[in-house]
């Protein structure tokens, strides 16, 4: 009966263990999963950033250019005098 005893509280010893790490596991995989979205989040912050700079810089093109079709079609005409 004290073998018996013995082994019982051997065995729920190996499972408290288990027991723990299994939820110092969990725990580290939560850490990770959490680093990982800010990661992804603060990347997709800056690239929607960058995008944003992107077509605004192309808006300001696409405006100088329609400017000087509008200044040349003017000079063509002779309406730029005034």
């Amino acid at each position: 009966m004290n073998q018996q005893n013995f082994n019982a509280g051997q065995a729920q010893a190996r499972t408290e263990d288990s027991m723990q790490s299994a939820k110092e596991t969990a725990y580290a995989a939560a850490d990770k999963a959490h680093a990982a979205a800010n990661t992804t989040g603060d990347t997709a912050q800056q690239n929607k950033e960058e995008a944003s700079g992107f077509l605004q810089q192309t808006g300001e093109q696409v405006k100088t250019m329609a400017q000087g079709a509008v200044d040349t079609v003017k000079h063509t005409l002779g309406m730029d005098k005034k």
